[in-house]
């Protein structure tokens, strides 16, 4: 068993609103289906006869789309990882509701990302990294901040698709330790191999 222990109790507070309707730290938006929404033309199109579309389809979907805005669009591990997030059934693939969850989510995100952005550079430097990942409801310590900024600076700058990429696997890492944290505790119990789905699918 792999256990993992104590975390700050402030970690609660990440499931609470930020300012805004319906922003929780880290979820933004909700699912809507497809009648008279514009965004079901970009996903129809590219989607295969299953209804669902996987990376290399959820990355063209997005670029179409326009997400992006004047950013670079979104690597095709990203997009994998976007999809980790929302495949509970591990299939690979997302269908139109879970594709508007993510688009919400996305959206919001950017919007975030612009507002620590003011150059518009494309580029957050570390301590508004760091200030943008606690506005959005995580309260993590300095440690786990500074791996964080290790794993996604390049030349000591986050780019947009990094930090998209850290707010994705923030939240789903995030979504897997509150299911099994049933009781609100601050820790959970995992068996090794489910640990390593966890994990290695995200």
């Amino acid at each position: 068993m792999i256990q993992f222990g104590s975390l700050n109790q402030q970690m609660q507070m990440m499931g609470q609103a930020m300012a805004g309707p319906n922003i929780n730290a880290g979820y933004f938006g909700q699912p809507q289906y497809p009648q008279g929404d514009p965004l079901w033309g970009y996903f129809s199109a590219i989607a295969g006869q299953d209804g669902e579309i996987d990376a290399d389809e959820l990355q063209r979907c997005l670029t179409q789309a326009g997400i992006h805005g004047t950013y670079t669009p979104f690597s095709l591990e990203t997009c994998r990882i976007m999809i980790a997030m929302l495949d509970i059934d591990h299939t690979g693939k997302l269908g139109f509701n879970e594709f508007k969850e993510l688009w919400g989510s996305l959206s919001a995100w950017k919007q975030h990302f612009c507002t620590f952005d003011q150059d518009r550079s494309g580029t957050v430097e570390p301590h508004e990294f760091s200030q943008a990942i606690m506005a959005m409801g995580y309260r993590v310590n300095h440690q786990t901040l500074n791996v964080l900024l290790k794993r996604y600076n390049k030349n000591g700058r986050i780019y947009f698709d990094d930090y998209v990429a850290c707010c994705v696997k923030l939240r789903a890492l995030s979504d897997v330790f509150r299911r099994r944290d049933s009781m609100q505790q601050g820790f959970v119990n995992f068996v090794y191999d489910d640990f390593l789905q966890c994990t290695m699918s995200i």
